[in-house]
C-alpha cells in the first residue's frame, strides 16, 4: 500500500484496514467507526476545495461536483491507485469472495484510513492527503454535464403529447467484471427505440440514452 503517510500510531491504521468480517471472526472492532468519521472529514475537506476553488458556481452545482467526487466509484479508483485492497484485513468469508476488489470495500476503506489518519494527525493533514489523491477527480467533476436527461425527456413528450406514455429503458447488455461493468441500454418510446447509451451503471446508461434521444429531439 502506497499510502505516503507515516501513523504515529500504527494501531489506527491496523484498525482502518479491519474488515467486519475479520472483526466477527476475531471478536475485535472493525473500521466501521473509523469510516463514518473519515467520511465526515472527506466532506468537509472537498466542500472546503471546491468552495474556495470554483467561486463562481451556486450551491446547487457545488452540491453535485462534491457528489460526483466522492462517489463510490470515485474513492474505489483512489483507493486501487494505492494498492489498500492488498492491505486490507477480511475474514474467511469474504476473502475468498474477491473483497479486495469490491468497489464498496474499497470505499469504506479509503474513509476509514482517512478517519484514522484525522485521530493520527490532524485535519490538515487529512485535507493534504485528500487533494493529492482526489484533486484530479474533483476537476474533472466539475466539467460534468449534470443535467437530468431522463426528466427533461420525459417533459418534454408529456408536453408535445398532452398524454401520460412514458419513456422506457431497456437493458440490452452487461458486460465487463463486477467491480469496473458496462450497462448498454435503449430508450424507448411508444414502442420506439429513440436513444441508445451505455455506462458503468445502469443508471448512467440511462441517462446517456435519454440525452442522445433529447438532442436529437
Amino acid at each position: 500500500m502506497k499510502l505516503d503517510y507515516e501513523f504515529k500510531d500504527p494501531q489506527l491504521l491496523e484498525k482502518a484496514l479491519t474488515h467486519i468480517s475479520l472483526a466477527n471472526e476475531r471478536g475485535v472492532e472493525s473500521n466501521q467507526r473509523l469510516e463514518f468519521l473519515g467520511d465526515s472529514v472527506l466532506s468537509l475537506a472537498v466542500t472546503g476545495y471546491i468552495y474556495r476553488e470554483f467561486k463562481e458556481m451556486d450551491e446547487g452545482r457545488l452540491t453535485e461536483i462534491r457528489a460526483a467526487a466522492v462517489c463510490e466509484k470515485s474513492l474505489a479508483a483512489a483507493a486501487r491507485k494505492l494498492h489498500m485492497g492488498e492491505a486490507i484485513k477480511f475474514g474467511k468469508s469474504e476473502a475468498v469472495c474477491g473483497g479486495k476488489d469490491k468497489d464498496s470495500i474499497l470505499c469504506d476503506t479509503f474513509e476509514a484510513i482517512l478517519g484514522a489518519m484525522y485521530l493520527d494527525g490532524g485535519f490538515d493533514v487529512c485535507r493534504d492527503w485528500v487533494l493529492k489523491n482526489l484533486k484530479e477527480t474533483i476537476q474533472a467533476s466539475a466539467s460534468l454535464d449534470f443535467t437530468n436527461y431522463k426528466s427533461e425527456l420525459q417533459t418534454y413528450f408529456q408536453k408535445r403529447d398532452k398524454g401520460t406514455d412514458v419513456v422506457s429503458y431497456r437493458l440490452i447488455n452487461r458486460e465487463g467484471p463486477d467491480h469496473n461493468p458496462t450497462f448498454a441500454v435503449e430508450a424507448v418510446y411508444r414502442g420506439k427505440i429513440i436513444g441508445s447509451g451505455s455506462g458503468g451503471s445502469r443508471k448512467e446508461a440511462e441517462q446517456q440514452a435519454a440525452k442522445q434521444a433529447f438532442l436529437a429531439l
